[in-house]
């Protein structure tokens, strides 16, 4: 039995905890914070409960394993997963509306033809079926497996654009979101709907690779899943998980350093100069404040952080509405921006958007309203980091958050007249929350692009140090995270032979 020191208690920390405990090691972990679930967040005022991390879950097979492989009660005897349907409603800025069905492929071709126009639905389609070849080229080394020793192989996109001939010009692929959209899409609403998917994994559609055609892929096929109550009883449960399996938490304790011998991790200092002794560390942060040697050599990948280029954060609005939530309201509805690609331009340059893509969640959940004369509703958008942008700023935080509210009028009926009170969190807030520099919130790893959107790998240069999270393979979002956390404890436990689930 080792003794291991989990530094943070966010979603990927937390899965590497459990595991690791019911293989048989002594787990505690040291939070900076009062409470765990990193960026999976709630805020509660007068009846009201509002996420203020992610709204939704996609594959939540990851979770299921978790609990399978962890415990005797599954994740749907711990908490109430549905899903949601339509899985997504989406406003564009001439007007077209349209509601795309849950898990449909054929359903989702016909919602689209019968909003956009015969021969739409069939383009869409036939782009999820060239996304679905990236995805079984790329799913198991991008989630499943530890960061290949040769990632350079994944610096190729696996996403099998189309050959497009151009009289007396040579024949041209997409390479990007955005040339998918213009060039295999055609209608400007395919391609901003596609563009939103970027933009809202924090990614900019004028340079992401084209295999970001994954992240439509998996929500389409797999779902969108809300879990009752907010997505922070997902961490609540996890973290029960953790307790159920003897992993011991401390709050309040910030690690300031990790500590080694020899040229190994021997355990974390932490703020108050108390050191815990470790076998293994696992850091659920970013770890490159924490200790004085280099993690990454000449041939690994590195954080993407030191690349230069702005990582995004979230713009969030809680509002507290009046009046019940009228029969038939989707879940959540996107209101696409006029012009993504300028949009982006504002984000990726350190800049405020004017006309930002804007996401509305209403979940038909009682758990998150003090009546059923009162709604909950959220509203947030990418913008840039905190740094770039002043986010401490008091008269620009409530300036945006008009420009937020305003375009939210499109989803739901009679905005402000039924506003009682809003809060307003910006990246600003997320870095106080969970640390993260610039309150940033790390994308999916994605294979392409020579491999610049891919994370460091789960195991360091530092003996026995080992990163979960969504700064680390296979990247941001629920699901990674969770797979995070079992690709570090299968290193843990089988070594550095171990290649991942079955």
């Amino acid at each position: 039995m080792a003794r291991i020191v989990v530094i943070g208690a966010g979603m990927g920390a937390m899965a590497a905890a459990a595991r690791l405990a019911v293989a048989g090691h002594r787990v505690t972990v040291y939070e900076r914070s009062a409470t765990y679930g990193g960026s999976v967040g709630r805020f509660e005022r007068d009846g009201f409960v509002f996420d203020t991390g992610p709204g939704l879950l996609h594959l939540p097979a990851v979770y299921r394993d978790l609990f399978v492989k962890t415990g005797k009660e599954s994740l749907e005897r711990t908490v109430q997963v549905d899903q949601v349907d339509p899985a997504s409603r989406h406003v564009f800025a001439d007007g077209t509306d349209v509601r795309l069905p849950n898990a449909s492929r054929a359903g989702v071709v016909s919602a689209l033809d019968a909003a956009l126009g015969a021969g739409a639905g069939e383009r869409w389609g036939a782009f999820l079926g060239r996304a679905r070849e990236a995805w079984d080229r790329s799913r198991r080394p991008l989630l499943e497996e530890p960061l290949w020793a040769d990632w350079r192989v994944l610096g190729q996109d696996p996403y099998p654009a189309l050959r497009q001939r151009r009289l007396l010009r040579g024949a041209r692929r997409a390479g990007t979101v955005a040339e998918i959209g213009a060039w295999e899409l055609t209608d400007p609403r395919l391609g901003a709907l596609l563009d939103g998917y970027a933009l809202s994994y924090g990614l900019d559609p004028r340079h992401a690779p084209a295999s970001a055609a994954l992240l439509p892929y998996l929500e389409q096929t797999f779902g969108s899943w809300y879990v009752r109550g907010g997505m922070r009883e997902l961490a609540r449960a996890v973290y029960e998980r953790c307790l159920a399996r003897k992993v011991e938490f401390v709050f309040g304790a910030e690690v300031t350093r990790i500590a080694e011998k020899d040229g190994a991790a021997t355990g974390v200092e932490l703020a108050d100069g108390t050191v815990a002794a470790a076998d293994r560390v696992v850091a659920g942060v970013a770890p490159g404040r924490l200790v004085e040697r280099e993690l990454w050599g000449d041939g690994d990948v590195r954080p993407r952080e030191t690349d230069g280029a702005p990582v995004p954060g979230r713009f969030t609005v809680l509002l507290a509405l009046r009046g019940a939530r009228e029969a038939g309201a989707a879940h959540r509805t996107v209101v696409h921006s006029p012009d993504a690609g300028a949009e982006a331009a504002e984000v990726f340059a350190g800049r405020t958007a004017e006309r930002p893509t804007v996401t509305v969640l209403r979940p038909d959940d009682a758990g998150t309203r003090p009546d059923e004369d009162h709604e909950a509703v959220t509203v947030t958008a990418t913008v840039a980091p905190h740094g770039p942008v002043d986010w401490f700023d008091g008269a620009l935080r409530e300036r945006y958050a008009d420009v937020l509210v305003a375009a939210a009028g499109a989803a739901v009926p009679e905005l402000g007249r039924r506003l009682i009170w809003r809060e307003v969190r910006t990246p600003a807030d997320t870095a106080a929350q969970t640390g993260a520099e610039g309150g940033s919130v790390p994308a999916p790893a994605l294979a392409g692009l020579e491999g610049r959107l891919l994370r460091p790998a789960n195991s360091t240069r530092l003996a026995g140090l080992y990163l979960a999270g969504g700064w680390a393979h296979p990247g941001g979002g629920l699901p990674h995270a969770g797979m995070s956390g079992s690709l570090v404890a299968g290193l843990i436990v089988e070594g550095a032979e171990f290649r991942g689930s079955q």
